[in-house]
This record gives C-alpha cells, structure tokens and sequence, in this order.
C-alpha cells in the first residue's frame, strides 16, 4: 500500500469538497478547484476527511494512488491559504513591472520580454528587482515562475539573472582568478 496515498487529508473548517462520476470540487474561501478522478478509484469524504482507495495493487494503480492524495491535498491548501512563489531579478538595468495583464521585464536583451499573466493568477512587483506569484493552483503558480525563470537563469560568473528567492547560486572563478596560477 502507499505510504502517502492510504493517508486521509484533513479538511479544515470552510472547505467543501463534492465527488461527482469521475470529479471531485473542492471549493474554499480563496475559490474552486476541480480535479478529473482516474477510472476504478474512490475518493470519499468522512468526518471531515478525504480518503483515497485504488483499484488493485497494479504498478501503475500504485503511482497513481499518492499521486492522487497528494494532489487532493494541495487543493485544500490552495483554496484555504493559497501558494506563492517569489522571484528575484539580478544585473545592471534588469527590471520587471505589471502593466494590466501583462508582466513586462527588461533583461539584457535589446528588447523588452512581455510575459501574459495566467488566469488564475496574480503576480505583483513590490520592487523592480521582485516578482510575486499568487494563485490557488500549485501548479499553475510553479510553471509561471519556471517559465518567468526561463528568460535569463543566473549565470554563474556575475550571478546575473532570475531566481528564485533563498536559491543559491554557486558561483566560479573568472578567467583573471583561474589563470593567475600558471
């Protein structure tokens, strides 16, 4: 049996789930997500908790079975406090700011990159060097910022570039520094 999948996930106060054919909703302060159930499995919700059962012991029954949870539990902690990613650009004139439902950043390319913000999603620039991704799907608020990483990643000789915010980036000599000793 999986570990994480015969786990139950606890729902917290102001969270309604509903299991409708091959669908379960979950719907919380913050809004509503939907997830498609694969076929043979059961998903119940008991005393305040959701339940995940497989079908049989099969390897790909067994992927799919704390894969499941595990996605049913994001939705809960979606709806009820939300996900967020931030972002922080480094290097000369590197900058971003919304503009509508548009994020327009200026890197060091002859011209600016305006990326479409998602529906679903809300990214805000506290600062010119920050970008803040807001939603309630984990998914949806990781592939922006992959996507938004995408443009520029840092570069290990100036750490130019955008990363994710407390992620090291592991920095090299220059050509100076490593041909000092021959």
């Amino acid at each position: 049996m999986s570990r994480i999948g015969k786990k139950p996930v606890d729902l917290p106060g102001g969270v309604k789930v509903a299991v409708s054919g091959s669908k379960v909703t979950v719907e919380g302060p913050k809004g509503k997500l939907d997830l498609p159930i694969p076929a043979n499995f059961k998903v119940e919700v008991k005393d305040n908790k959701i339940t995940v059962t497989r079908p049989s012991d099969a390897k790909q029954d067994k992927a799919l079975h704390g894969m499941m949870r595990s996605k049913l539990n994001n939705m809960v902690i979606g709806v009820t406090s939300g996900y967020q990613k931030d972002l922080e650009i480094t290097g000369v004139g590197f900058k971003a700011q919304v503009q509508g439902k548009v994020l327009n950043i200026q890197l060091s390319y002859s011209h600016p990159i305006n990326f479409n913000i998602p529906d679903g999603l809300t990214i805000e620039t506290p600062k010119p060097t920050n970008i803040l991704i807001k939603g309630i799907d984990k998914a949806k608020v990781g592939k922006a910022a992959a996507e938004i990483r995408d443009f520029y990643r840092p570069e290990p000789y100036k750490g130019k570039g955008i990363k994710y915010a407390g992620e090291h980036v592991r920095r090299k000599a220059g050509k100076a520094v490593a041909g000092a000793g021959a």
